[in-house]
């Protein structure tokens, strides 16, 4: 038997439960062998793990419903179990499973390409995953939501994102304010990405009580991280000996991402770089994996992917020459 919860943090419980639970019911009803209630934001849902996965499926189709529309009757939840033309069933259940998690303001964080669809059928495989690709293609954005999923799901206590301090150009020390204010410019990214995914108000929460922590590597030496989900992000920035702190820092029940682009070395000679070092030295290691993501995973603007052929052009004819 599973066990697990889906958090409403997105969208007003009601909307889904219907007046006097009258939707969450009759949903529940499809699925006669599980034990469902609904409390607050929370769904609680017991039962085969096929009619687990399917039971969350359709609350979150019946969220992207809700969102089209002022509000769900009955006959919408009904509707989601008509049989349908069976190609149009597999798409459906396809995009279902690509579902990492449901985000802010009707968001649903999906996995959209080949390699992003790659690390999150990793994720229960392996403890320590790299993901190495050029700028773009979402391998920073997916391993984020693979970590609010783990948090949502309680298979962590701790959210971790890290980046090693190197800045194009400019010191810590010469920008005014604390270190917060030093910092937060320089990890806004993760800020991002975070806030895609988790209310405001529940994202300040978890951020003053500890549970989601942002803070540059160097914070990171000394600890032990149990129970956590860490991502490593521009981990091309980091060297050698940094990676082998960072990597030793994994406690029990914890997942560790590292993420990086080879082509954007900012340390002062690029050979300082660890990230390929560690990747090629820990990959043949069980529980280890590494996923390399190319331009076609590249999910900004179209010209995006033509600048990064661009510039690999140029890269190409100088290390020739």
């Amino acid at each position: 038997m599973t066990e697990k919860r889906i958090t409403l943090d997105e969208i007003d419980p009601v909307d889904i439960y219907g007046v006097n639970n009258r939707l969450i019911n009759l949903l529940s009803s499809y699925f006669p062998k599980m034990k469902i209630a609904a409390r607050g934001s929370e769904i609680f849902m017991k039962g085969s793990a096929a009619d687990v996965r399917n039971f969350e499926s359709m609350v979150g189709r019946l969220i992207e419903i809700r969102l089209r529309k002022t509000r769900l009757t009955e006959d919408d939840v009904t509707s989601l179990f008509e049989v349908s033309v069976a190609s149009d069933k597999e798409k459906e259940e396809d995009a279902d499973k690509d579902v990492i998690v449901f985000g802010t303001e009707g968001r649903i964080i999906r996995a959209r390409t080949k390699n992003q669809k790659k690390l999150v059928e990793n994720y229960y495989k392996n403890d320590l995953m790299f993901a190495i690709g050029p700028a773009g293609t979402g391998k920073t954005y997916t391993a984020i939501a693979l970590a609010v999923r783990a948090l949502k799901n309680k298979e962590v206590k701790k959210l971790i994102l890290t980046r090693p301090a190197v800045e194009a150009g400019e010191r810590l020390g010469f920008l005014p304010g604390d270190m917060r204010e030093k910092l937060d410019p320089y990890l806004q990214p993760l800020y991002d990405a975070l806030r895609d995914m988790i209310p405001p108000k529940k994202l300040e929460m978890l951020m003053e009580d500890g549970t989601i922590q942002i803070a540059p590597l160097a914070y990171m030496r000394g600890r032990t991280l149990e129970s956590a989900f860490v991502i490593l992000d521009e981990a091309q920035n980091t060297t050698y000996g940094q990676l082998k702190m960072f990597l030793t820092r994994m406690g029990g029940n914890s997942k560790f991402i590292v993420t990086g682009d080879a082509t954007q070395i900012d340390l002062p000679k690029k050979s300082d770089s660890g990230l390929l070092k560690g990747v090629e030295l820990l990959s043949n290691i069980k529980g280890v994996c590494r996923i390399d993501f190319g331009k076609e995973d590249i999910v900004r603007h179209k010209l995006v992917t033509k600048i990064v052929q661009a510039f690999e052009k140029l890269e190409e004819q100088g290390e020739r020459s």
